[in-house]
């Protein structure tokens, strides 16, 4: 079972885009955007769709959060923070490119790492990509391809992992890529998104993202009593 006490919800309607809160997701709620059963999440984001503030592209996507609604965010050294999610990919914008997980900054617009599906209609496939930004000043940052070859509803894993020593790891499948964060990362209040976030916003509603999740779930594991 997957477990939504930890999210809100972004969807693509309304200016800016709406926000479903913690206990209105938990309590059950569904629409075209998203859907949910104990085992699976559906999201579905059209390229026409509405954004949020600041945002250029119109998403279906989780925010991390405490059960009581209220935002969730956290600096890398207090805890071992991972984000591990099963998934498959349905549908790709004519960009072929979606975001399917984030760690992000809190009051930035440029979030530290974005994971995500790049498909090619060449090679009917798709590369795993991670665009990090090692340190907060980066306005670029890296691009790393970490897994070639997954198809459309071919299921996958990944998990995101910030260590207490700020040790970004990336993980498709068994497939490992990993990087020293600069420090000056330490202070910043970071969160975990995933969903379906299109890097596209022209066509008509039939362009879109969709992707399912089988398994979908945060750890913040506490450092052991004495850790300095």
């Amino acid at each position: 079972m997957i477990d939504l006490a930890t999210w809100n919800l972004t969807i693509p309607v309304g200016v800016p885009a709406t926000t479903i809160d913690t206990p209105l997701l938990v309590g059950g709620y569904q629409d075209h955007y998203f859907k949910s059963t104990p085992d699976t999440l559906f999201f579905w984001a059209p390229v026409n769709g509405t954004t949020t503030a600041n945002a250029s592209y119109p998403r279906s996507e989780l925010r991390e959060t405490f059960a009581d609604g209220a935002l969730r965010n956290w600096a890398y050294p207090a805890a071992d923070n991972s984000l591990s999610a099963a998934l498959s990919v349905g549908q790709v914008p004519s960009t072929g490119k979606i975001v399917i997980g984030q760690i992000h900054a809190y009051g930035s617009n440029k979030p530290l790492l974005k994971l995500e599906y790049q498909y090619k209609t060449t090679s009917a496939s798709a590369n795993i990509v991670a665009k990090v930004r090692i340190t907060p000043l980066d306005e670029v940052g890296q691009t790393i391809t970490v897994l070639k070859g997954i198809a459309l509803n071919q299921r996958f894993t990944y998990v995101l992992n910030l260590s207490p020593t700020g040790r970004l790891s990336v993980m498709i499948n068994s497939t490992l890529w990993s990087q020293q964060l600069d420090s000056s990362w330490a202070p910043k209040p970071l969160y975990f998104k995933a969903g379906v976030y299109p890097q596209d916003n022209t066509g008509y509603e039939t362009e879109a993202g969709n992707a399912t999740f089988y398994n979908l779930k945060i750890d913040h594991k506490p450092l052991p009593v004495g850790t300095p």
